[in-house]
């Protein structure tokens, strides 16, 4: 375990903060609430915060999505996982016959490969000028994760 160091933010907030991370919004708000009731004292605590490592979201390895169609072509992605964690994501397979689609992709690709890894997962919004390969781009990549899933 490691101590965070003095930040000015408070127990509180790093708590409500990992609660939505971990358990989403819904819980989030309860435990929010509750951690922020002044009759919890945890604002005044003298001891240092010490945060527990979160078990690893997905297995270590390499993930072959599927086969997803885009209209003007194929997408299939590779998805690269590290500590558990994505690491990266490998485009196998996208339309790039057409100049104008190899145009597209070579924008909207490396968008959607930092926002997922930002995310650490497929809950993110398609590019715009790209709505058809983002959509194929995300569900090879839902695959992918689900198959390095625990």
């Amino acid at each position: 375990m490691k101590k965070i160091a003095h930040t000015g933010i408070s127990a509180a907030t790093v708590a409500a903060i990992s609660c939505t991370f971990l358990m989403g919004t819904a819980q989030a708000a309860f435990w929010s609430q509750w951690l922020n009731d002044p009759s919890h004292n945890l604002r005044k605590a003298s001891t240092p915060l010490v945060l527990t490592p979160v078990s690893a979201a997905y297995h270590n390895g390499s993930f072959l999505g599927p086969v997803e169609g885009a209209y003007y072509g194929q997408v299939q992605v590779k998805a690269n996982i590290q500590g558990g964690r994505l690491i990266s994501v490998n485009v196998v397979q996208f339309p790039h016959d057409r100049p104008n689609s190899r145009r597209i992709n070579h924008r909207a690709l490396p968008l959607l490969q930092r926002e997922v890894i930002k995310a650490q997962s497929t809950r993110v919004d398609v590019v715009s000028g790209a709505t058809l390969t983002s959509r194929a781009y995300l569900r090879s990549l839902t695959g992918a994760l689900g198959q390095a899933s625990h």
